[in-house]
């Protein structure tokens, strides 16, 4: 059984940071690529940034480009998404998901975790 465990989320000011974590378990990790996703009340999910099964190469939403950072560590079964200079349109729900290299949908998905940036 594949699991998605999202930590990390929580409260914070306009301009601090989050470190989210998503650990996954039922899978062979080192194989999926992994996504970062978010959630805002009343909007579409929408992509954020991926990071490939080797974790050399990376791509991100225009929009958090220079701000988060999407990384992994295989020998954890754990993917991140450093956030940093949150703002408060920043707000939503953050979803990871794993997708096998050659797929184009994600076949995995955790239960969330809630970010909150206060103005």
């Amino acid at each position: 059984q594949v699991q998605l465990v999202e930590s990390g989320g929580g409260l914070v000011q306009a301009g601090g940071s989050l470190r989210l974590s998503c650990a996954a378990s039922g899978l062979t990790f080192s194989r999926y690529d992994m996504g970062w996703f978010r959630q805002a009340p009343g909007k579409e999910r929408e992509f954020l940034a991926v990071i490939r099964s080797s974790g050399i190469t990376t791509r991100y939403k225009d929009s958090v480009k220079g701000r988060f950072t999407i990384s992994r560590d295989n020998a954890k079964n754990t993917v991140y998404l450093q956030m940093n200079s949150l703002k408060h349109e920043d707000t939503a729900v953050y979803y990871c998901a794993a997708k096998v290299p050659v797929g184009v949908s994600y076949d995995y998905w955790g239960q969330g975790t809630q970010v909150t940036v206060s103005s």
